[in-house]
């Protein structure tokens, strides 16, 4: 099994998922979906024995670009995130009832398909294809499927779009002129290169538009809550659990190894401004009345976190990052599940609108206060693994870089535990509000029992991200 079959799985996905009809479309994009991870699975067996489970398909000659996809450690670790939240998403909305369903449901696998494609692709031109295709799907999620009214959606989606296609391009023109040094897409043919310092901070300045974008990092997050918000709850669940992870990874991947000077240069500003966001995000998540938008930007803290570790330009900073990549999708994914639970049984996501839930729901009450304690990095639970390895990256930075990234667990500790006690706790709400029902509690199970069991035992992801981690590191230093 190798990344071409995980793509083909999902690309008969879709089109199977599109064709067999709104009333079996669920069923089809399930099945599709764990087949998927399936497939990813053997994948990973094939790369632990030794066997090569990239792709090389010349395509055109002139320019030169190939159907190439490079497999290793870090790429499997975000491979195998998409495919376990995309079966866990689709979950989420097994008792919902949707109009045009088919249409759907074969627009999450495509998005499946697109965020694959670009966190495994190691030709730059085929990586910016799957990068831009990803847009697509997520679109049409919110602005067909959004919540509210259909002109203030539309608004937020067109500015989402414009957003991030802009710094696409920027993106873009560094693409075209590496390609134009190295006669070459090929990601190798990029990372020997020897760019004069002062030509890296202008490709480098072209990768960082667009992943800041993504992420997003202070400045670049104006669109991130009222995106989120309108979103329906599936499309919030594959935006901040999977697709900003894709401008994290690339990151990694794309933009300090190819421009290592620079990053070098810009690394106690790169570092300060990721820092910043975490104080950012968590006073603005206080302000927040909104259970999405609260959400939101606790987000946008904890990725301000993930971004400073990755530009430590360390061992240390680079493992953090991917470890926290992974915890916080499987647990924000959780989160606004449970959001979403809450405002389909109450009718409003006013959070000053709720209390008492855990005197009617003990199950989802459980559920819920494990979710916001792995999300202030609780020890024993996967956030903490990502988290203490990053702050202790910052350390060997600058001891305040430390210190001031460490207020995220305190202040996040602080932000969460209070919204949980309003949403939660006090007197009881006369509107009744039922506990979990099976399928929700499976949701929750398999998200909670992955936090826990790598929060317990994170080694065998560490050893499958660190070699080419390390190699990364060669890199850029």
């Amino acid at each position: 099994m190798n990344i071409v079959a995980v793509l083909l799985v999902l690309l008969a996905g879709v089109v199977l998922t599109f064709v067999s009809g709104n009333k079996l479309a669920k069923k089809s994009a399930l099945f599709f979906s764990v087949l998927t991870l399936l497939s990813s699975i053997c994948m990973l067996q094939g790369y632990l024995g030794g066997a090569n489970v990239g792709a090389a398909i010349p395509w055109v000659s002139y320019p030169h670009i190939s159907l190439s996809f490079k497999i290793d450690g870090l790429a499997l670790a975000m491979v195998l995130l998409t495919t376990v939240l995309t079966p866990i998403i689709i979950l989420t909305t097994w008792n919902k009832e949707i109009k045009n369903a088919k249409t759907l449901y074969s627009l999450i696998l495509f998005m499946s398909l697109a965020m694959i494609g670009t966190f495994t692709s190691s030709d730059g031109l085929i990586y910016y294809i799957f990068w831009e295709l990803s847009l697509i799907p997520i679109y049409f999620i919110i602005l067909v499927w959004g919540n509210g009214e259909f002109e203030k959606r539309k608004k937020a989606v067109i500015t989402f779009f414009i957003y991030t296609f802009a710094g696409s391009l920027f993106m873009l023109l560094s693409l075209i002129y590496l390609y134009t040094q190295a006669k070459s897409f090929s990601i190798d043919a990029w990372y020997s290169l020897k760019l004069p310092v002062e030509t890296q901070y202008w490709v480098f300045a072209g990768f960082f538009l667009a992943y800041a974008i993504k992420i997003p990092i202070i400045p670049f997050h104006s669109w991130q809550a009222s995106t989120y918000q309108k979103a329906p709850a599936y499309g919030t669940m594959l935006l901040s659990g999977i697709m900003l992870k894709m401008g994290l990874y690339s990151i990694i991947r794309w933009q300090l190894p190819v421009a290592p000077a620079a990053a070098e240069c810009f690394k106690y500003i790169l570092i300060g401004v990721s820092v910043a966001g975490v104080i950012y995000g968590s006073i603005i998540t206080l302000k927040q009345r909104n259970i999405k938008r609260f959400l939101a930007y606790s987000s946008l803290a904890h990725v301000g976190l993930i971004a400073a570790g990755a530009y430590t330009l360390t061992v240390d900073g680079l493992r953090g990052a991917v470890l926290q990549m992974l915890a916080h999708g499987l647990v924000i994914v959780g989160l606004f599940y449970a959001a979403d639970i809450i405002y389909k049984r109450l009718g409003t996501a006013n959070i000053d609108e709720m209390g008492g839930i855990k005197a009617h729901a003990g199950k989802f009450s459980t559920a819920f206060i494990v979710l916001v304690l792995a999300s202030v990095a609780l020890p024993l639970t996967f956030n903490f693994i990502g988290e203490f390895t990053v702050l202790y990256s910052l350390l060997q930075v600058n001891l305040w870089f430390a210190v001031v990234g460490g207020l995220t667990i305190i202040l996040g500790a602080f932000y969460m535990t209070r919204m949980f006690q309003h949403v939660m706790l006090g007197e009881a709400s006369a509107k009744p509000f039922f506990d979990l029902t099976a399928g929700e509690i499976l949701v929750f199970s398999l998200i909670i029992g992955l936090v826990i069991l790598f929060g317990i035992y994170p080694q065998p992801l560490i050893e499958l991200i660190d070699p080419a981690i390390k190699e990364i590191v060669k890199q850029i230093v």
